[in-house]
């Protein structure tokens, strides 16, 4: 297998060119979908199975669009809420779209969708101990992505704020800790991101991708919006590899006092 460029994101040994996810849920009409994936450049799209049902012939369009896009398709357990049902899920989704991988997600809490912790990491070990590549979608909770490594997992999904929210980064310090805690593992921030200026901070913190659906697909234009996470993703991460200047508290010339032209003079 060739190695991957320093541009693109390898998860589970398989290399992509965009460092962009993107979900499948909430556009106005499969069409505007279809654009905004277009424009995305992503290689992977996500999509509930309990939200779309490939079996409901109404939906032929929708899953044609799918399959045109060339994306790697992602499917989740969003909605579960105990780890019976998303290892249920996970499993029905493994037959019906012939493929291992999933975006794990049990839900904790009714109000903010907060994963639940312990659901996560039990159901993470059942799946990757049947074959499945696990992408579990967490908090930005040191010890619980320690435990998720410690079962198997290669890749860490954690939030940036709850799903839905366009709150952006809110807890800073936890996910600078994550990323220098956890280094060689791949990270994608996964929920809560409003804004592609959010996105390019991210990607600038040392984040290796983005995934989020809402802030595109609710936008007034959403492929126009998905071109802009895109663009910023990219910034992001070039300016990440160019290496960020440090803060300083007090203020420093651009232009030194030394070496000044022949012409200046002093009073």
């Amino acid at each position: 297998m060739a190695e991957a460029t320093p541009d693109q994101l390898t998860l589970y040994g398989e290399h992509f060119d965009s460092r962009f996810l993107l979900g499948t849920a909430l556009y106005q009409s499969p069409t505007i979908m279809r654009d905004a994936i277009k424009a995305s450049r992503c290689n992977i799209v996500t999509l509930g199975l309990r939200r779309q049902n490939p079996g409901n012939r109404d939906g032929d369009i929708f899953w044609q669009y799918i399959e045109d896009s060339g994306c790697k398709l992602l499917p989740n357990t969003a909605g579960c809420k105990s780890v019976k049902e998303a290892v249920t899920l996970a499993r029905m989704s493994r037959e019906m779209f012939d493929t291992p991988w999933i975006k794990l997600e049990v839900v904790g809490d009714d109000y903010n969708l907060q994963p639940d912790p312990f659901g996560l990491v039990e159901a993470s070990e059942i799946l990757l101990k049947e074959g499945f590549k696990v992408l579990p979608y967490c908090t930005d909770d040191l010890i619980v992505c320690q435990k998720l490594l410690d079962v198997g997992c290669e890749v860490l999904m954690p939030w940036g704020s709850p799903i839905g929210t366009g709150k952006g980064l809110l807890n800073r310090y936890n996910l600078k800790t994550l990323r220098e805690r956890i280094k060689d593992v791949p990270m994608i921030i996964d929920a809560g991101l409003g804004a592609p200026s959010q996105a390019a901070e991210a990607m600038e913190m040392g984040f290796d991708g983005i995934l989020l659906n809402t802030a595109v697909a609710k936008a007034q234009n959403p492929p126009l919006m998905a071109e802009a996470f895109a663009d910023a993703l990219t910034a992001g991460r070039k300016a990440y590899r160019a290496g960020l200047m440090q803060e300083r508290q007090t203020a420093s010339p651009s232009t030194p006092t030394i070496g000044q032209p022949f012409w200046h003079q002093s009073n």
